[in-house]
Parts: C-alpha cells; structure tokens; sequence
C-alpha cells in the first residue's frame, strides 16, 4: 500500500493536507516535486522565480530527510511523468493539493486517468482561504469587485490549518533527478548575488519572517505606502507555498502588540487580494493573455521594444521614483508595492506601451511572480482588469515621491545624485496623450 505525495507550489511540511492524508493512510509515502514547464496550459518560470525554487527545494529537501524521508525530483509533462513513477512504485494512491488556474485541466485528466487504472486518486483545499467555488455572487458569479468580495470571505469560517509530521517514513529506493541538473540558478552571468543577500527561501524561514513581522514591521503597517518603510516580505514564501494564508491568518489571531493588533485588518486585506486575483484566475485561466475587461481589446497600447521599454526595465528613465523601483527590482527581485503601481502606470500610461510588456518583465525579474497576482495587478492598474484603477488616474511618480518618499530616502538609496538622468518622457504631456487614447477608445 504506497502512496505518492504531488508537491507543487506547496513547499511545506506543516499546513499540507495532502501529506497528511498520506500519512494517515500508513504505508510506504514517496514525496514527489515534478517539474513541468512543458504541458498545456503550464507558464515555464522566469528567472527569479527559478532561483527561488531552487533553494526552497534544497529547504525542502533538507527538512523532509530530518525528519527521515526523501524527497524524489523528477522533470517533464506531469501526464506522462506522474503515471509513469505510479507503475514503477506500484503506488495505489496519489494525493496533492489543488491549483486553480490552467494547469487545474492538467490535474483533472490526471485525477481521471488514474482513476480508470484503479489508483486512489484525492486533491486537498491548502492554498487559498476559500475554494473559488465556495464564494460567489448573489446571482452565482464570481467577484469583480475586491471589496465585496473580502466582505464576503470574512464571513465565511476559514479552516484550520493542519500540524507538520513529527517524523516521515524511510522511502524506498526510487531514482531522483539532480537539483543542480535542473540548472535552476543563473551562471554567466551570475545576477543574483542581490537576490541571495535579501532573501533565505524555504519554510522555516518563512516562518522565521512571520514572526519577526508580527513583531515588528506590523506596528507601523499603517505607514505600508511609504518605500522605505518595511513590509511583511511574506510574497515569496506564498507564492511557492512555504507559508499558507491560513497559517498567516491563524498567526494574526495570536498574540501581538496593541500597536500591531491595529494593524491586522490592514495586512489581511492584503492577503485578500492576494486571494481575489487567486479567483478571477479559476474564472479567466487566460489572465495573463487577455483583457478582462474585452473593451481594452481596442486600446492603442504600443508593442514598441524599444529603447524607451530598455530604459523602464533598466531603470533608466529620468524619473527618480520610477527608476528607483526598477533598480530594486533588478537587485533584489522584489518592489514595494507603493512603487510597483506607479513604475506600471508609467509604463502603460506614460508611454504608452501594452501591459503585457510589463508583466512579462515582472513575470521573469519578480521572486514573487505568480500567474494570479502578477497579471490581476497589471491589468488592475492597466483599467483592463477587475476592480481596476479608472484609466484617467495616471499615477504621477513626482507626486507620488513627494507624497510617500517625503525625505527621498528610498530613491537615494537607488538612484544617487550622480546618477539622476534627464527624463525620457514629459509627464504632462505623456498624461494628456494618455488621457486622449482613453477617450478615442470611449468614442
């Protein structure tokens, strides 16, 4: 009686349903992360995201052999790969936790086929609050709307977060590919020296950020808008499962300081969005590829690569703000919010250029990118998505700087004085062009 565990963007031990339930069905248990960047409906992973997996399968792994098991690495179309190791462990059963965007097409004719041969086949609720089925509309429909929509989560019970194994059964012998074989992490050149100075993947220090969060940054999450002020840093260890969101909310409802108690309902709506991009992926699986809003389909968005687009992901502009956010994404694989929102304002609205651009650019520079997040944003300052920002409210870096980096701390600390370039582009000028396509595209 073997069962096969299917970790995916799931790297924990503690809060995983899946592993669970393999664990309480006894038996041999073979811990499997398959790595498939080649079936339908699967986006291969940029580079940053590639670095972070890399080490938080190395976390990973390590944790899973402490507590006495192995985990078994294997590349290639799930469909094939996936079957193939069944008969090879003569597993009779397959246990994972769901994902909802295309790659949900994957795990259903899986779930089937499998099925069909006589294998156990269950998938788990571990990485979102709700199912997307589980919160709809009045009239069945899915949320447009982010207020509403937390409303409504708010007031549904959450679930519990499950307790890590205290230990893992011996796997038997089953080959596993090289980590290194993978060739996950970059080489010449080698960009990531930023990116290993800043983050410390896996789930243990996921939790280690957590508490030092909840002791710390929360007290002044108030303060969340100003770039020099830190946040959780939480997005990575989410986006690759080290941390659940219902692990996050049970933490919340421990114990704090009053000055960060205040501050919950502020961070968990953040979280929330998290969530409400998490659903309208399940509802628009294409996000990334298409206008939510089918009336942007006309909109006059240049495809142009070139020198202005080199100079917005170089961070080369002239716009002190916007070139500091592109830099610290470049060196550290992460932006704050604050300034992700204006650096993609600049670029749709300032020059014009289609969102996907951007969101490509984020989609291979971000630590955190995922397929929900990473397009629900863009395409939220875009006025292209869901609960978007109106098209005519251009983001204006100045103003913006002035505003939420008062003292011009953040942006010294990536652009010095010496650096500052005359800008590509007039702000005011740019805004109006910006506004007069709106308007052609209302007409």
């Amino acid at each position: 009686m073997t069962s096969i565990v299917w970790f995916r963007d799931d790297l924990r031990l503690a809060d995983h349903p899946a592993l669970r339930a393999a664990l309480e069905r006894g038996g041999p248990v073979v811990l499997l992360y398959l790595l498939d960047e080649i079936s339908p409906g699967i986006r291969p992973l940029g580079g940053a995201t590639r670095w972070w997996l890399h080490h938080s399968l190395a976390a990973h792994a390590a944790e899973i052999a402490r507590l006495g098991g192995t985990l078994v690495l294997r590349h290639g179309a799930a469909e094939e790969v996936l079957p193939r190791l069944v008969a090879e462990t003569r597993a009779d059963a397959v246990f994972w936790n769901r994902r909802y965007g295309a790659s949900r097409e994957v795990d259903a004719r899986l779930k089937s086929r499998l099925r069909g041969d006589g294998v156990e086949v269950a998938s788990f609720a571990a990485n979102l609050l709700l199912e997307p089925w589980e919160i709809a509309t009045a009239t069945g429909e899915p949320y447009r709307v982010f207020t509403p929509f937390w409303r409504a989560v708010q007031e549904k019970p959450l679930r519990d977060p499950v307790a890590a194994p205290a230990a893992l059964p011996a796997s038997f012998d089953v080959p596993s590919d090289d980590l290194d074989d993978w060739e996950l992490l970059p080489t010449r050149p080698d960009w990531a020296e930023g990116l290993r100075a800043t983050w410390d993947p896996g789930e243990a220090a996921a939790h280690r950020r957590l508490e030092a969060f909840a002791a710390g940054a929360l007290a002044d999450y108030d303060r969340r808008d100003e770039p020099a002020v830190g946040t959780s840093g939480l997005s990575p260890h989410l986006r690759f499962g080290e941390i659940s969101p219902a692990q996050i909310s049970e933490r919340m409802r421990g114990d704090l300081d009053p000055e960060a108690r205040r501050n919950v309902p502020k961070f968990l709506s953040e979280v929330g969005w998290r969530e409400f991009h998490w659903h309208l992926l399940s509802a628009q699986p294409d996000l990334a590829t298409r206008n939510h809003r089918p009336a942007f389909d006309e909109f006059p968005w240049s495809w142009d690569r070139g020198p202005e687009l080199e100079a917005w992901q170089q961070g080369r502009t002239g716009i002190p703000l916007v070139d500091a956010g592109m830099r610290e994404l470049w060196r550290t694989g992460t932006m704050h919010n604050r300034v992700r929102m204006v650096v993609a304002s600049f670029l749709v609205k300032n020059l014009l250029r289609h969102w996907r651009l951007g969101e490509a650019w984020f989609w291979d520079t971000l630590v955190d990118a995922d397929e929900a997040s990473n397009p629900g944003n863009w395409q939220w300052v875009a006025g292209s998505g869901a609960d978007a920002a109106p098209y005519f409210r251009v983001f204006n870096p100045e103003l913006q700087a002035t505003k939420f980096d008062p003292d011009g701390s953040y942006v010294r600390r990536w652009v010095p004085a010496e650096e500052l370039l005359a800008p590509i582009v007039d702000l005011a000028e740019s805004r109006r062009a910006a506004l007069e396509a709106f308007a052609s595209l209302r007409r």
